[in-house]
């Protein structure tokens, strides 16, 4: 059955049918009122909101063919949810707005929110409405809500020359998924899985902010393209040390055989959003966090003191 054959109220009625209590529970506690009159009611203790918004285009920001409907419902919401936990912020809740070719099947529909909410549950956040369209392009737009408890929020504009910069979470895995599916290929599973459904270290948002980070980000364009985005904003140099990126075999394996330089996919690649951070040099890290580099005066990221001779990450208005 098309969208178009169960109408806009129908897939609406379809779509909270599987958010709240009958979905399991997980409307997410912080929601006071979700679907069902014009707008939701999330509560707000901190008197603060962090908000985010993302968009992912069918063709440009996935395939339907590479990935399934849950699948694409993951990596929508996870976007959105790791852009919260970078600013130090604990998500609460998610919007969705979903523009359909009328042809799209409604059961596509239903595996693409059961994603989302999936996703959102993994930290304690609910879907609690959104909006649908026609559209000769499937697109799905997710905005996250999120909230501070009381700390301020983690900027990327407070790296200071001294500062350690750590990682929390893998980079460069979804990237050569990304390769490995646009070569033909559906393994190694390790990397294909890792593009299709990212595992992103949320809680670690929230701990470096108590922690004292001085900058955070979520890397979905590229490790050298986002901390580029910390060193403008702080007015600093950041320098990664290469041999500090241990690379499993899948990766390497995958990279041989593909032509390809791994640390391509380390240093340029997105999709896997790992939280990037900077502390205080002698800040107790806990294990989640690795060291990988130092902000240093001056301007731009290095690695190992020189500029990265391949590509640096992704741009939507450039041929990537």
């Amino acid at each position: 059955m098309s969208v178009t054959q169960t109408g806009e109220f129908g897939l609406i009625e379809r779509i909270t049918a599987r958010l709240g209590p009958a979905a399991g529970g997980r409307s997410g506690a912080g929601v006071l009122l979700g679907p069902g009159d014009d707008a939701a009611v999330v509560a707000a203790p901190d008197a603060r909101v962090v908000a985010s918004t993302d968009v992912l285009v069918a063709g440009r920001h996935f395939r339907r063919d590479w990935s399934s409907p849950v699948d694409i419902g993951h990596r929508a919401a996870a976007a959105n949810l790791a852009d919260i936990a970078a600013m130090g912020a604990t998500p609460t809740a998610l919007l969705v707005a979903l523009c359909t070719p009328p042809d799209l099947e409604a059961s596509w529909v239903d595996g693409l929110i059961d994603g989302m909410v999936a996703e959102a549950a993994t930290v304690g956040a609910g879907l609690v409405g959104g909006d649908i369209s026609a559209s000769p392009t499937l697109t799905v737009s997710v905005t996250a809500l999120g909230d501070l408890a009381g700390l301020a929020p983690v900027t990327r504009s407070g790296a200071r020359p001294g500062d350690v910069v750590a990682m929390a979470g893998r980079v460069g895995y979804a990237a050569a998924g990304y390769t490995v599916l646009s070569r033909g290929f559906r393994s190694p599973r390790l990397l294909v899985e890792a593009y299709r459904r990212p595992e992103v270290p949320y809680h670690v948002g929230p701990a470096a902010a108590m922690l004292g980070a001085t900058s955070m980000i979520d890397i979905s364009d590229g490790l050298l393209a986002d901390l580029g985005h910390i060193a403008t904003a702080s007015g600093v140099a950041v320098d990664l040390r290469r041999n500090v990126f241990s690379l499993p075999d899948q990766l390497r394996n995958a990279a041989d055989a593909l032509g390809v330089d791994p640390y391509d996919w380390v240093f340029a690649g997105g999709d896997d959003h790992p939280l990037v951070a900077t502390f205080p040099e002698n800040t107790l890290l806990p294990e989640e966090w690795r060291l990988i580099g130092s902000v240093q005066v001056g301007s731009g990221v290095t690695v190992d003191g020189k500029p990265h001779a391949g590509p640096a990450g992704w741009d939507h208005f450039r041929a990537n």
